[in-house]
């Protein structure tokens, strides 16, 4: 709980905890929920930071880290993604974990985007919805890296969905979208 003015707080925790202090990001977390609280009617707000293996992955590889191409080919895998992520995944480039560059890139990438890659790190996904909601954000990205990995594997012989398939998609279910 963070108390009045922001400078203080309580961490409530349980003795069966599995961590013994809170992680190095914690800035990034803490401003992320602020900035969206501020932001919105709401009262709740989650945030998820994890490593999924195939999306940390690629974040290694040069031209992944470009938004635009990391984003046409991670959602051409199937349809379910940019029904649930139709403004794309963000993407941040390497920064020193748990530092303000971090915490600042993380905040204004999270106002446009649900889930941001973490180059060479990891993801944060967030929903006003639900715990489970920002979970499913960072599957359904995952399962979309793991395609694409498996892809790169085969040396690239999958198509995936094509762009006037995925407008298609979008213009069936009303999905408002940039990216094709």
């Amino acid at each position: 709980m963070v108390d009045e003015g922001g400078r203080t707080g309580r961490l409530y925790s349980s003795n069966q905890r599995r961590f013994e202090r809170v992680t190095s990001e914690f800035n990034s977390h803490l401003a992320v929920h602020y900035d969206q609280i501020c932001a919105s009617d709401t009262n709740f707000h989650a945030v998820i930071h994890a490593q999924p293996v195939h999306l940390t992955y690629l974040s290694h590889i040069p031209r992944y880290q470009d938004e635009q191409y990391m984003n046409t080919h991670l959602l051409r895998w199937q349809p379910e993604t940019i029904i649930n992520l139709p403004e794309g995944i963000g993407f941040i480039p390497f920064r020193m974990p748990g530092s303000a560059e971090l915490m600042a890139s993380n905040v204004a990438a999270l106002r446009k985007n649900r889930i941001v890659v973490w180059a060479k790190h990891g993801v944060m996904a967030r929903s006003d919805v639900s715990v489970k909601r920002a979970a499913d954000r960072v599957e359904y990205a995952e399962t979309a890296a793991k395609y694409e990995y498996i892809n790169l594997c085969a040396g690239e012989a999958g198509e995936g969905l094509s762009a006037a398939e995925i407008r298609a998609i979008c213009e069936n279910f009303q999905v408002k979208q940039t990216i094709f």
